[in-house]
Parts: structure tokens; C-alpha cells; sequence
């Protein structure tokens, strides 16, 4: 872990304090909190009822698969956000037949830790790097109707408080973020966000659905050409094993696969850059954050931005 990520953001050139987040190159982290999968946990309410009997019938050899196959990160949340990830992809539910109103994290199966005990980490990490801002996005909710959404969001309100940033705020750069004492974005997949001004909509993200370092950035080129949202938007560099992928590679996991696939996509990701133009990268996600150096990659893509802004300003000169 590299100390000097903790607080990136407060540490780049004052030139790139009034660019909008929107603009800036972000590390982000793809299912960030599979790291703590309880193996015996129920499945998910969406998986497949065919897939449910394997289960119950093959209990102990689909379970070893699943958990290396769903396990996307092996760093805790504050690890994490040490190493200098700010984007969270949070996916939450309700366990099935669970009569409290404990809430889990997601990936085929559930976490170990609960949501709000995840996120008062991560309330008091930001205490102690008041410049960091992180980008936190709720998703999936299975298990979770209308009522239970609202009360969740209450909870939201209270454990981040003032640091949330609304999202009409009209000056979305880190200077006027720091002015204003905002330091959580919170976007939340959910239709009630508009009955809420603290809570962002769901930020795009572009998900190649492939199992080789090829197919994830010929799909990344591809979308690229048709120009970038206007707002937030992450770049997964995660890959995707089918399960008909996984039953002939039974001796391969999900690290596996990304390792063997790093070196291109590190290539690729050097070649990019962040800011306004129509093929310019946000936020950039992907799995096993911790080993591999995703975060120093990304954050390193704003010095060309600023090489931009100097560039620009000479010529102005």
C-alpha cells in the first residue's frame, strides 16, 4: 500500500482543483465488498431455479466454485480507500426469511458484514481525510420494497449528514466540494431518488460481459466512439466468466483469469486520458484492486490532463 494515495485527491495540483469530478480520472472498485462472501450463505433471489437445485444437490462442490469464481477484491473497505479507490460499486439485499432489518452486500451470494456496519467504516475514514471524496453506488436491492428503501435512506442521512453531496450541486469540482464540506456522492439505483435531493441517479456503467482482456477493450472502443455521458460513468475493466466457461476451466478462478489478463489491460488503460472530450474515461473500475496497481495507473491519467491545461495556457500566452 503506497501512503501517498491515501489523499490523492488533495494532493493534486491546485490547476486541477476546478475541473469537475465528471472530468477527472477515478479508481473504482467492481463488487468492492466480495472480499468478505460468506460461503454459507443462502443464494441470491435472482439466480436461477435450475441453479438452485445444483446447488442443494452438489452443496459442497458448487460452493468452493462460487466463492472463487465471486470473489472480485481480497482488501477490506478501508484498505481500500487507503490504496486510493473512490468509487464503490455496492451491490445490496435483503437476505430471503431474514426476520431483522439487517442488510447485506451481494455478489451470487451474500457478504458477511452488514451494509450499515460497511458504511460507518467508511463515515469514519473520511473523518480523518476531510479532502477525500468518494463515490458510493447502491444497487440491485433484491429483497427491498418501497418502505424498507426509506428507511435505509434515513439511515444514510444520518450516518454521512452534511458531508452529502446534493445533486443539483452546481459546482461539482473538488474546491468548491471542500468549500462546501461534501465528501460522499451518493448514487442510488432506485425511483426514489427523486423524492430524495441528497441521492444521485444510477451512474452508467459500461459492462463488456467478456472473459478475455480483448473482448472487455473492444467493447470499451466501441463505446467510446459513440461519445461519452455527460455526468459520471465507470469504465468496468472487470471480466466475466459464463459458467460454461467455468466447468471447462475447473482449475481456474476469477484471480486467475484477471491476473492472466492484467498486462493488456494495464496497456490500454495507459493510453487514456480523462477530461471533456468525447473519448475521455471517468471513472475506471475493476476487480482485485489491491494486488494489482489499478489505482496508480488511474490517478497517474490526470497528469495529462494537466499537461493539457499548461499546454493551453502557454498558448494563451
Amino acid at each position: 500500500m503506497d501512503p501517498s494515495f491515501q489523499d490523492w485527491m488533495s494532493a493534486l495540483p491546485e490547476e486541477l482543483w476546478d475541473i469537475p469530478l465528471t472530468q477527472l480520472a477515478i479508481p473504482g472498485s467492481h463488487d468492492a465488498m466480495s472480499y468478505c462472501l460468506d460461503i454459507t450463505s443462502p443464494l441470491v433471489r435472482s439466480e436461477s431455479d435450475s441453479f438452485r437445485l445444483l446447488d442443494r444437490l452438489f452443496y459442497c462442490f458448487t460452493r468452493p466454485f462460487i466463492f472463487k469464481w465471486a470473489t472480485t477484491q481480497d482488501k477490506t473497505i478501508e484498505e481500500q480507500l487507503s490504496m486510493g479507490i473512490r468509487y464503490f460499486d455496492l451491490r445490496i439485499a435483503h437476505k430471503p426469511q431474514d426476520s431483522s432489518s439487517d442488510l447485506y452486500f451481494t455478489h451470487v451470494i451474500y457478504t458477511h458484514l452488514t451494509v450499515l456496519e460497511t458504511l460507518r467504516s467508511v463515515a469514519s475514514w473520511l473523518k480523518l481525510h476531510p479532502k477525500e471524496v468518494v463515490i458510493l453506488a447502491c444497487s440491485h436491492f433484491e429483497g427491498i420494497d418501497d418502505q424498507f428503501h426509506e428507511s435505509f435512506i434515513v439511515c444514510l442521512k444520518r450516518l454521512f449528514g452534511s458531508k452529502l453531496c446534493p445533486r443539483k450541486e452546481p459546482h461539482l469540482s473538488l474546491r468548491s466540494l471542500w468549500k462546501s464540506g461534501y465528501q460522499v456522492i451518493l448514487s442510488y439505483e432506485s425511483q426514489l431518488v427523486d423524492r430524495h435531493p441528497e441521492l444521485w441517479p444510477a451512474i452508467p456503467y459500461w459492462w463488456a460481459n467478456r472473459d478475455t482482456a480483448q473482448g472487455v477493450i473492444s467493447y470499451m472502443e466501441w463505446h467510446k466512439d459513440l461519445g461519452r455521458p455527460d455526468g459520471f460513468f465507470v469504465t468496468g475493466l472487470n471480466l466475466t466468466a459464463a459458467r460454461s466457461y467455468i466447468t471447462k476451466n475447473l482449475k481456474e478462478s476469477l484471480r486467475t483469469l484477471t491476473y492472466r489478463n492484467w498486462d493488456c489491460e494495464r496497456k490500454w488503460v495507459q493510453e487514456q486520458a480523462p477530461g471533456s472530450g468525447s473519448t475521455c474515461l471517468n471513472i475506471i473500475a475493476g476487480d482485485f484492486v489491491g494486488p494489482l496497481p489499478l489505482c496508480s495507473l488511474v490517478i497517474e491519467l490526470n497528469h495529462k490532463l494537466l499537461r493539457k491545461i499548461s499546454s493551453k495556457t502557454k498558448t494563451q500566452n
